[in-house]
Order: C-alpha cells, then structure tokens, then sequence
C-alpha cells in the first residue's frame, strides 16, 4: 500500500469499535457514579461557583466527552468530514468549559489555593487532552488513518483524568468529613 492509498472511513472505524464501546461504557458508569457521589456529600462546596466547576463538574464534563466522543464513533457515519466535525465540536465544548472553569477559579481568587499537582491535574492536563482531540478531528477530516489513534490518545487520556480526580474528590471529601 502506498503513501496516497486511502482506507475507507468504516474499515478504519471497524477496528476501533471495542475500544470505543469500552471507553463508553467505562466513562458512562463513572458519571453515574459521580451523581451518586455529588448527593452523598452535597454539602462540600456550599455556595462556591469554582470549586464546583473547577473539582466536582469537571469530572462530570470529562467524562461526558470520553462518552460523546465513543458514542459519536460507533455511529454509522459514512463521512470523514461529518465524523471531523462531530469530534471537533466536543473538543470545543470540553476546551471552552476548561476556560470558564479557570475564568471562575481566577475570579473567585481560588488559584492561590491551589497547589501545583491539582493545577496539572485539573486544569492543564484536560486542556492537553482537549487540544490532541482537536487535533484527532482535523486529522480524520485530513483522511489520517491516524485520526482514530489521536482519538483515542485524547479521550483515554480524558478517562484517566476523570478518574484520577474523582478519587482525589472522593479522599477530599472523606478526609473534609472528619474535620
């Protein structure tokens, strides 16, 4: 095969879709999970429009487009650009809420308060991971073969942030309890 051979869009979507169901799957069940947590202790961020949307609704977020980005590539799509398209607008979605969550921390004076691991962790990793979607979207609409691989480097990357942070919400919570 050369160089200028292009592979059909449903050859290239066909070896993905394990991946993609599984990362659904995964990133459905940790939203369900959050809601759950989020009622439990309803009363950790009393009032506070930053945390929130800094800690607990980031999580949310992130999860929710792990799940839209894997529901968007399991659809029958028969268009690299309408698949571009699709996958381009969830990276703009999760990119903007990233800036109005940092616009709320900045506002609300939170960034002093928090320290280095939770700034990568909340706010420049996700943007990272948003940026590589963006750049998985352009490289679908590009007919990359690539694309799928970007893809999924963003999103699993989104999946194992949320994760990450929904523990340490979680140990915050539990530690915040006891005080």
């Amino acid at each position: 095969m050369n160089a200028t051979t292009v592979i059909p869009l449903p050859l290239i979507l066909g070896s993905w879709h394990e991946f993609y169901s599984l990362l659904g799957t995964a990133s459905a069940t940790m939203v369900g999970l959050l809601f759950v947590a989020a009622s439990v202790a309803s009363g950790a961020f009393p009032d506070r429009r930053a945390p929130l949307r800094v800690f607990l609704s980031a999580s949310v977020v992130h999860f929710s487009s792990v799940l839209a980005a894997s529901l968007v590539m399991l659809a029958p799509l028969r268009s690299d650009y309408v698949l571009a398209v699709l996958i381009l607008a969830c990276a703009t979605v999760g990119l903007v809420y990233s800036c109005m969550a940092w616009r709320d921390t900045v506002h609300d004076a939170l960034n002093a308060s928090i320290d280095l691991e939770d700034r990568a962790w909340y706010v420049f990793l996700p943007v990272v991971a948003y940026v590589f979607e963006l750049g998985a979207a352009i490289a679908i609409a590009c007919q990359a073969a690539d694309g799928c691989a970007a893809l999924a480097l963003a999103i699993g990357m989104l999946l194992v942030i949320g994760i990450h942070n929904a523990w340490d919400i979680t140990v915050w919570m539990v530690t915040r309890r006891r005080d």
